[in-house]
């Protein structure tokens, strides 16, 4: 029977495995057949101001299809849609009219096929744009197109959606070929903003005539500008500009040559650049996100630069100072040293300018992470300054050395008692008395308590007080630089030649001393240099300048810039002591005066309370000993008072025996009044003092 199971288990599986398989096959066979929308032709140059046409195509794979959603985009800036040509469709039934929007340049189509349909190039649609710029338009398939199986689910088959891309270019030249020696290439952006246009001189040419302005494609006017054959154009703002020309020949106006100009002389906008968990962290990879906008030629590329203002350890730490490296966001930092670091992030626009931020960033110890330069930093939530924690350090460190002080003395009080065997005021005053009336009865005699106290007072005062052929150039010019860094930061300059490869000389002096330094480095291919100091500056203002050296012949000095060292360390010759390490070891200072100053209060609280508890207790005995000592009294009193009675009995007694009486009585309430009254008043009394 068990053997009979075992094979039907192993029946099952292969079932089981052998369906899977199937559905598998089925599924890839599936995929493998979806759908494909494509656009005819995928690409090609068209000139402003022409027209062409895009026809939309339909593969379904040897899958029928009944139903499709097509959705596209096109620059609209670009090109204007004219019309659909939908009359030699395969789709028979339109869901919708097609919907085409020139000014969001969107076209939406909706159509059944009903029966289906399984075709490998089926057209679906023509469109004729025409050309309104230059530039590159790009035609694509937005996500939410869909193609349906014929399968009564409504499937969605589509797979692949083959987006275009169009080349735009200007009429080829009708008339004098243009050229610009500062714009040379109509499709790329410049920064510059001063326009030399040059043409082609030509016989039998009367005049000229042309304009720059906006417009894609225009005819200038017939009113000759003369026979020059250049022109310039100065302080042109950013965009895109065209310029039309035609010469006049034989009294007759030819044809009109278009040339296009890009100019983008902004940088892009202004950035942020946020790190991840924050700017003062433990983290030893933080995460940096940067974006930005460009509103004239587009956003290029980014460069990043991680610069440690750490003291550098090693030759190829120094080789790799001076590179930016191409990055994008969010970018994963290697991983880093503890210290501080700056990170400097530039944003390139496609006309080579850039917008450079900076951010600060600490990578701390555990230990030293709330603690900054400002305060006491509160779970990245707030900070609580540093006269304030010393205000309140201070106040609890009195009030704990002045209740430590009370225990300690109450302590020491006990403990001389003890030692001296020194009864308080008021026990010593009943002793007093018990002692006058034993030796005037001589009959009592009692055991005496002993009382101890202590107090030993030691306080600490915390106090602290926490330095050959000659070159025209120009001088280099200086894009980036540490302004404001403390002395225990590295010092950083960085910037661009008119030259590669040309050594530059930084100049940094100290006006107090009049103490100069220089340090040269030489640019890279491109003209960038970064220079970064090995050691640590001296806290205070400095003058900055810079010259380029070619050979033997320097360039005139830069302007000349001011940097601030701040102080936010303790200097020792070559060492410093950050004040966030001075400040941890004040805390340090301060918990351990709280540990010394708590654990002195807990011990003598602690020792004085067992002691008063023992000495409470003697006393109730003392004063039980003290009331059965004055009630033997009473009694040998009360004794002779009855002998006296007895005589009075008998005879009269004597004035002597009268008074005798009298003093005894009197002593009997005294004695009573002792054994009742003060006895209460020890067992209310705790003394501390």
């Amino acid at each position: 029977m068990r053997l009979l199971k075992k094979d039907k288990i192993i029946k099952y599986k292969i079932q089981a495995i052998v369906f899977l398989c199937f559905i598998f096959y089925v599924l890839s066979f599936a995929l493998a057949d979806a759908a494909i929308i494509s656009l005819s032709p995928s690409s090609g140059a068209f000139t402003v101001g022409s027209t062409f046409d895009i026809s939309l195509f339909l593969n379904t794979q040897e899958k029928s299809v009944n139903a499709v959603q097509i959705y596209l985009k096109f620059p609209s800036d670009k090109l204007q849609l004219v019309s659909p040509k939908i009359s030699q469709s395969i789709i028979n039934i339109w869901s919708s009219q097609p919907k085409l929007d020139n000014k969001t340049g969107v076209i939406e189509l909706e159509g059944i096929i009903p029966g289906g349909i399984n075709t490998s190039n089926g057209l679906i649609t023509k469109f004729t744009f025409r050309v309104k710029s230059v530039g590159s338009a790009i035609v694509k398939f937005l996500d939410k197109s869909r193609v349906l199986l014929n399968d009564g689910l409504g499937t969605d088959a589509l797979e692949q959606a083959q987006n275009s891309i169009y080349s735009l270019v200007l009429p080829p030249p009708a008339g004098p070929i243009v050229v610009s020696e500062t714009h040379p290439d109509q499709s790329r952006w410049y920064s510059n903003q001063n326009l030399i246009l040059k043409w082609a001189s030509e016989s039998e040419v009367d005049g000229y005539s042309y304009i720059l302005n906006n417009e894609p494609i225009d005819i200038p006017d017939d009113i000759s500008d003369g026979v020059k054959n250049s022109v310039i154009y100065k302080n042109i703002g950013n965009g895109v500009y065209y310029f039309h020309i035609k010469s006049l020949r034989n009294g007759g106006w030819g044809g009109v040559t278009h040339f296009s100009v890009n100019i983008d002389s902004l940088p892009p906008a202004e950035f942020s650049i946020e790190v991840s968990p924050s700017v003062r962290s433990t983290s030893r990879q933080p995460i940096i996100q940067f974006m930005t906008t460009d509103s004239f030629s587009g956003l290029d590329h980014y460069e990043l630069k991680i610069i440690s203002l750490q003291s550098i350890k090693s030759d190829e730490e120094k080789e790799n100072q001076q590179f930016f490296i191409e990055a994008e966001s969010p970018y994963i930092s290697p991983m880093l040293e503890l210290g501080s670091y700056d990170i400097i992030i530039r944003a390139y626009d496609k006309a080579g300018n850039y917008r450079e931020t900076i951010k600060h960033l600490n990578i701390v110890n555990p230990f030293l992470k709330p603690i900054t330069d400002k305060g006491l930093e509160i779970d990245g939530l707030f900070i609580i300054p540093w006269l304030f924690v010393w205000i309140i350090s201070v106040f609890l460190i009195v009030i704990i050395t002045y209740v430590g002080w009370r225990f300690e003395k109450w302590h020491h009080n006990i403990h001389f008692q003890i030692l001296n065997r020194k009864f308080p005021e008021h026990i010593e005053k009943k002793l007093d008395e018990f002692e006058k009336y034993r030796s005037k009865y001589k009959g009592v005699s009692i055991f005496l308590i002993i009382i101890s106290a202590g107090i030993l007072f030691s306080g600490s005062v915390f106090a602290q007080e926490t330095e050959s052929q000659k070159i025209e150039f120009g001088p280099p010019v200086i894009t980036t630089i540490s302004r404001n860094i403390s002395n225990e930061e590295i010092f950083y300059i960085g910037g661009k030649t008119d030259f590669s490869n040309t050594k530059v000389i930084i100049y940094l002096q100290n006006p107090k001393t009049g103490e100069t330094l220089s340090q040269g480095i030489v640019s890279d291919k491109n003209g960038d240099w970064l220079y970064r100091h090995n050691a640590f500056l001296s806290s205070g203002n400095y003058i900055l300048w810079a010259q380029s050296k070619i050979d033997e012949q320097l360039s005139p000095p830069s302007a000349q810039m001011q940097i601030n060292v701040q102080r936010t360390a303790i200097q020792f010759g070559a060492s410093r002591i950050s004040y966030e390490v001075l400040y941890l070891i004040i805390i340090v200072i301060f918990l351990m005066i709280f540990i010394y100053v708590i654990s002195r209060a807990v011990f003598h609280a602690y020792h004085a309370r067992e002691k008063h508890k023992e000495f409470t207790k003697e006393i109730k005995e003392a004063e039980e000993s003290i009331r059965r000592g004055f009630a033997v009294l009473r009694r040998d009193i009360e004794a002779e008072l009855a002998v006296i009675k007895k005589v009075k009995l008998n005879k009269n007694i004597s004035a002597e025996e009268k008074n005798k009486e009298d003093q005894l009585i009197k002593d009997i309430n005294l004695i009573e009044s002792y054994i009742g009254k003060e006895i209460w008043d020890i067992k209310k009394t705790e003394y501390i003092d």
